[in-house]
């Protein structure tokens, strides 16, 4: 069974999936990951008619810790410790600063068919939904400094309440320590050395906690969210779910204080790009919109649907990874419309299509013609070719609507990857008006390769790029050479350098009568060259 079956499966009763994020600045796409499990979680349920809900929460009563990178510090950094809430907006586009990031990712949201019941931290604090948490927590707080040290070995003095009050002088609420609590109102302090990123302004005080006055600690407050939306089922990233982390302790919370089990859950693993974490904060790797930009929705969710959650996913917008995630892709949809009878529900499905069916975008999967993006991408870079007539001739059957839809999302997709991912070495540069330079390095037994393939290329019955790879080998044999010596040459008399994408391709792109007029060209130049 796929993992969300799985889950599904072991599942009893009404079901409540729940994620959540904190938008600290833009949202990165390691993110997605959290999102699209539960996404997946919740269609399993759903798939095996089981009740179920999905919410995420927007923790936007979390500080502004940091100023990202790509933001006028000037003007965020007298907002240090303000609740994201109360940070004014980067943009036009929203009232604040956590609805400006949030907005952004919500949209990646609706591109990718995620579609959960959105709630916000200001409207749960600021309703008095969270009162009577509040208020058991801080009557309890002996038992939340016990669940600390039982589950993490973390230590708070006697006089720790589990509250950050909003200073009434200075606005932040990352600064404030409370330390007394009388049933009503509680005794903090704005103390001016308790972070290491905004200095607190010294004021203290009593004020009532309640009505979003302040918020709970995230860990006691994950607890609270628990409680009061009624999530059964919430996963975590294995930064969380360490030993002694963030879920160990909210799970001691939940036992020790409110007497209740906590959610389920199971670890996933992060998302690295090119090898590192990514942070939304500090602005490091790409954001999930320009990932979103990049790959078609599809796409983006079997990215993170192939693998299992508890394994590392490491993406290279490079060449290779991302023409071979559409490969993959392809490859699976190929045997899914051998085996059109397959379902999610039928427990005698093929096991490596599960991540197929998950990765649309509704609950059916509706097969095309694929159409690769190596091709694409190559296709795209040659002058004044149309490509949706090339893409028409290259294809064995007349395209339906709904292959054109996705052959539009590939094309844009090669197009975005050519002008924000490519490098340089990456791109296919063709030499149309003259012999680049580089052809003078070949070898005199490079160029009796050209010579013969000169003559196999003229009398060519089928210029397709499977037919012309087949023909590019077959001149090698002929005179005993090996391809990786015979193939730059190639490369070399076309592009000037000595790889590119697949050879029969790149020919097959290209006019007959100028292929065979440049290779013959080639081998004359050579041989004077050698005469001399």
């Amino acid at each position: 069974m796929f993992w969300a079956d799985k889950i599904a499966a072991n599942a009893q009763g009404e079901q409540v999936v729940n994620d959540s994020k904190t938008p600290s600045g833009r949202v990165h796409v390691g993110s997605l990951r959290g999102v699209i499990i539960h996404d997946v979680i919740y269609r399993a349920l759903k798939s095996a008619g089981k009740p179920v809900k999905f919410t995420y929460g927007v923790d936007d009563y979390d500080a502004l810790d940091t100023v990202p990178k790509y933001l006028d510090a000037e003007k965020f950094t007298p907002y240090l410790g303000f609740p994201l809430c109360n940070v004014p907006s980067p943009g036009d586009s929203a009232s604040d600063y956590a609805k400006y990031f949030m907005g952004e990712f919500l949209e990646v949201f609706e591109y990718l068919g995620v579609k959960p019941e959105i709630y916000y931290l200001r409207d749960l604090y600021r309703s008095g939904a969270l009162n009577s948490y509040i208020d058991t927590f801080l009557q309890n707080a002996h038992l939340v400094r016990q669940a600390y040290k039982e589950a993490s070995k973390a230590d708070r003095p006697e006089n720790w309440y589990p509250f950050q009050v909003i200073c009434e002088n200075c606005g932040k609420i990352a600064t404030t320590v409370v330390t007394d609590y009388n049933g009503k109102e509680v005794y903090y302090t704005c103390e001016p050395s308790a972070t290491n990123y905004v200095d607190g302004c010294g004021h203290s005080g009593w004020v009532s906690p309640f009505d979003g006055k302040g918020k709970l600690p995230w860990k006691v407050e994950w607890v609270a969210k628990w409680q009061q939306i009624g999530v059964t089922i919430e996963l975590a990233g294995k930064d969380h779910s360490q030993k002694g982390g963030s879920r160990d302790v909210a799970n001691a919370i939940c036992r020790k204080v409110l007497r209740e089990q906590p959610p389920f859950h199971s670890p996933y693993e992060f998302i690295l790009v090119n090898g590192t974490k990514m942070s939304s904060s500090k602005g490091v790797g790409s954001s999930a919109k320009e990932i979103a930009e990049l790959l078609p929705p599809e796409l983006l969710r079997f990215l993170m649907l192939r693998t299992q959650p508890k394994t590392v996913i490491n993406f290279a917008p490079n060449y290779e990874t991302v023409t071979r995630l559409f490969r993959d892709y392809d490859t699976l949809m190929e045997k899914y419309k051998s085996h059109p009878e397959t379902t999610p529900e039928d427990p005698k499905q093929d096991k490596e299509l599960q991540p197929l069916f998950y990765s649309q975008l509704g609950d059916e999967v509706k097969p095309f013609e694929p159409f690769d993006l190596s091709t694409l991408i190559s296709l795209l870079q040659i002058p004044h070719l149309d490509i949706k007539e090339e893409v028409k001739q290259r294809c064995d059957r007349p395209l339906t609507d709904y292959d054109w839809q996705i052959i539009d999302r590939r094309i844009a997709a090669a197009q975005k990857w050519l002008d924000d991912y490519a490098d340089e070495e990456e791109k296919l540069v063709l030499y149309f008006e003259e012999i680049p330079e580089r052809a003078k390095e070949l070898t005199e037994e490079q160029v009796n390769y050209l010579h013969h393939l000169a003559e196999n290329l003229e009398n060519a019955s089928s210029w397709d790029g499977e037919s012309l790879q087949t023909l590019l080998f077959t001149t090698t044999k002929e005179i005993g050479m090996k391809p990786k010596k015979a193939f730059p040459a190639v490369y070399l008399t076309f592009m000037g350098k000595e790889r590119g994408p697949k050879a029969g391709n790149l020919l097959s792109y290209l006019d007959k009568e100028f292929v065979v007029g440049r290779v013959r060209d080639v081998v004359k130049m050579k041989q004077e060259a050698i005469a001399q």
